[in-house]
């Protein structure tokens, strides 16, 4: 498809877009016609081959590096964009952003450390606090924003606490925002997964039969999520067809722990 018979397309950055859910994000968004801007941590070349994927959809993408950990890194990372956007796409906005990135770290609330509070903090929280306001100028007018959260945020599973409060500051920092912003029009969703067959936390949900079956028996649908249930779901979030959609926590858990 040459670029003067390409469908015009939305924009959308997708932070943690080189594995995981993530990634299938990212697919999900260039399956259903949109562009995607890849951020990874360290994985340049799986960062590379999700940007190949997406333009053997026909899609167009590019990869940059980003730690969403490092508030300090943003604004560099916002001039980097803002030439990326220039060099591909001839553009200035992007239109949707999906904070994604995160990572996992088992331990009792008794043994949680100083050090593994702050990392979670820093990136599932603060980082998507001061992201967000860095990228808010080159988020479009009518633009969505989708937060990830955890089900976490509503059951309990021993060993998660820093990382479940942690997310659910993000899902109070969603609300405020939908409230800040609906006036240029954009809508601020979270999605909160249940236990979903990854590499998060060490792969433990698709790796450890004995934990998948036990989580499937509390799940209504009988059964762990796949990447696939979640990537298909924001995609369709982000679809003008939801427009009147802000505000919201969304469990995609098919039915956990009812």
């Amino acid at each position: 498809m040459t670029s003067s018979t390409r469908t015009p397309a939305t924009i959308t950055l997708v932070t943690g877009a080189s594995r995981g859910l993530g990634r299938n994000t990212a697919l999900s968004i260039a399956r259903t016609g949109g562009d995607v801007v890849v951020t990874y941590h360290s994985q340049a070349g799986e960062a590379q081959a999700v940007v190949a994927e997406i333009q053997a959809l026909g899609r167009q993408a590019v990869a940059l590096q980003l730690d969403t950990g490092d508030v300090a890194s943003f604004a560099g990372f916002t001039e980097r964009l803002r030439a990326a956007l220039q060099a591909t796409w001839q553009r200035d906005r992007i239109d949707h952003l999906v904070n994604n990135a995160g990572h996992g770290d088992y331990a009792s609330f008794a043994e949680t450390t100083e050090a593994q509070f702050d990392r979670l903090v820093d990136v599932h929280f603060k980082g998507v606090f001061f992201l967000t306001q860095a990228l808010l100028p080159l988020v479009a007018n009518g633009g969505r924003i989708v937060n990830f959260s955890t089900g976490l945020t509503r059951l309990t599973l021993p060993g998660y606490a820093a990382y479940a409060a942690a997310k659910g500051a993000v899902e109070v920092l969603t609300r405020y925002l939908a409230k800040e912003l609906g006036a240029r029009g954009i809508a601020v969703n979270t999605v909160a997964p249940g236990a979903i067959e990854t590499d998060f936390g060490g792969g433990a949900v698709r790796d450890n039969p004995a934990l998948n079956q036990q989580l499937a028996q509390l799940t209504a649908l009988g059964r762990v999520g796949l990447p696939d249930d979640i990537g298909p779901m924001v995609a369709s979030l982000l679809d003008a067809s939801n427009r009147w959609v802000t505000a919201q926590r969304i469990e995609v858990s098919g039915g956990q722990a009812l």
